[in-house]
C-alpha cells in the first residue's frame, strides 16, 4: 500500500529583536530620589536581573505615572521574563500617553509575535514603520509574522526590505530562503541559503535548511551533503539527524535512515516526527510491528500528528486489520489530512 506521509519540517530561525529606549533624555525626575532609582534600573536590565528592576520602575512610575519611557523599558523588562502579558500592558499604556512612541508599538508589536498573535503584530509593526520607515529590524519582525500566518509573498517584502537597508545579515537571508522555500520555489531558496552561508559558514541551521531544499529538489547527494557540513558543526544537532535520515529512507538506504533517526532520539527523545519516520523505515523493510510501536510513540508525544495516523493506518492495513487502519485514517482525517480515509473509501474498506 502507498506511504502517504514522512514528515520533514524545516527548520525556521526566529530572531526577535525587541528595541529598548536609550538613555534618559524623556525622563521626567522632579527629585533625586527618582534620578538614582532610574539608574540603578538600567543597571539591573543591562545585568539582567529584571526582578530587581521591575520594582524600581513601578516606583519611578508612581512618582510621575505620565513618563512614557518608565513604562516601555518596565515592558520590556517584563518581556525579558517572559511575562508578555504585562509588557503588552505596559507598553499599551505608553501608546495611550503618547500615540507616538514609535518604540512601544515595535515592542508591543514583537510581544505579540511571541504570544502567536501575528494580527496584532503586524499592526503593531506597520504603526512603527509609518513613524520609523528606515528602521529595518522592524521588516525583520513583520516578515517574520507574515512567514507564520502562510503569507510568504509579504514576508519576502519585508525582508528584501530589511536586507535593502542592512545587506550583511545571514539570517535575513536565511528567514527569506525559508519563505521561498514554502512556496515551493526550492531554486531561490537555495541562492539565499549561499548568501546566508557567504556571511556566516559556520552555520549549522542554513546548511540544514540548504540540505531540505536540495532533498525537495530529489538532489539527495547533495542534500547528504549539507546535512554532514551541519553535523561537523553541531553534532548533537538533532534536526540535522532526522533530516538526513529522510534523505537516506528515500535514497532507499533504509539502515542508515533507521541510525540517524536513532541518534536524533538520543538526543531528544521527545521528537514525535523522528519516531514517525522511523516507522515509516521499519515499514519499508517490513517490519510493521516496530513500525507501529514508533507510531504509537509518535502520536503519544504528539496525539495532534496527522501523518503518523496515516502511517499506523497504512501499517495496519499492510497486516489486514482493515478496521483499525480505517480508524487512524478518519482520526487523520479529523486532523486535516484525509488521503488515507479517500484510499480506504476508494478500496471500499470504510463502511
Amino acid at each position: 500500500m502507498k506511504r502517504f506521509d514522512m514528515s520533514r519540517i524545516l527548520s525556521m530561525s526566529i530572531l526577535i529583536i525587541i528595541l529598548i529606549v536609550a538613555g534618559c533624555a524623556e525622563i521626567h525626575r522632579p527629585t533625586l530620589d527618582a534620578g538614582a532609582k532610574f539608574n540603578r534600573e538600567t543597571a539591573h536590565v543591562k545585568e539582567g536581573r529584571f526582578d530587581r528592576a521591575i520594582p524600581d520602575y513601578t516606583k519611578t512610575k508612581e512618582i510621575n505615572p505620565r513618563v512614557t519611557n518608565q513604562y516601555v523599558k518596565r515592558g520590556v523588562a517584563y518581556f525579558k521574563k517572559g511575562q508578555y502579558d504585562q509588557a503588552i500592558s505596559d507598553f499599551t499604556r505608553a501608546i495611550e500617553l503618547n500615540p507616538e512612541d514609535a518604540v512601544a508599538y515595535i515592542n508591543r508589536g514583537v510581544s505579540y509575535i511571541k504570544k502567536g498573535q501575528y494580527d496584532m503584530a503586524i499592526y503593531d509593526l506597520t504603526k512603527f514603520i509609518e513613524i520609523n520607515p528606515k528602521y529595518a529590524h522592524a521588516y525583520y519582525n513583520r516578515g517574520l509574522a507574515y512567514a507564520e500566518k502562510g503569507q510568504y509573498d509579504q514576508a519576502i517584502s519585508d525582508f528584501t526590505k530589511f536586507i535593502e537597508i542592512n545587506p550583511k545579515c545571514a539570517m535575513v537571508y536565511n528567514n527569506r530562503g525559508n519563505a521561498w522555500h514554502n512556496k515551493g520555489d526550492y531554486d531561490r531558496a537555495i541562492d539565499d541559503y549561499y548568501k546566508a552561508l557567504k556571511i556566516n559558514p559556520r552555520n549549522a541551521m542554513v546548511y540544514n535548511n540548504r540540505g531540505n531544499a536540495w532533498h525537495n529538489k530529489g538532489d539527495y547527494d547533495r542534500a547528504i551533503d549539507d546535512y554532514n557540513k551541519a553535523l561537523e558543526i553541531n553534532p548533537r544537532y538533532a534536526k540535522a539527524y532526522n533530516d538526513r535520515g529522510n534523505a537516506w529512507c528515500d535514497k532507499g538506504d533504509d539502515d542508515r535512515a533507521i541510525a540517524d533517526y536513532n541518534k536524533t532520539l538520543e538526543i531528544n527523545t521527545r521528537d514525535s516526527d523522528a519516531y514517525n519516520n522511523r516507522g515509516v523505515a521499519w515499514r519499508k523493510k517490513g517490519d510493521n510491528d516496530r513500525a507501529i510501536d514508533d507510531y504509537n510513540k509518535a502520536i503519544e508525544i504528539n496525539p495532534r500528528l496527522a501523518p503518523a495516523y496515516i502511517n499506523r493506518g497504512n501499517a495496519w492495513s499492510d497486516k489486514g486489520d482493515y478496521d483499525r487502519a480505517c480508524s487512524d485514517y478518519q482520526k487523520a482525517c479529523e486532523l486535516g489530512n484525509c488521503k488515507g480515509l479517500n484510499w480506504a473509501k476508494k478500496k471500499g474498506y470504510f463502511k
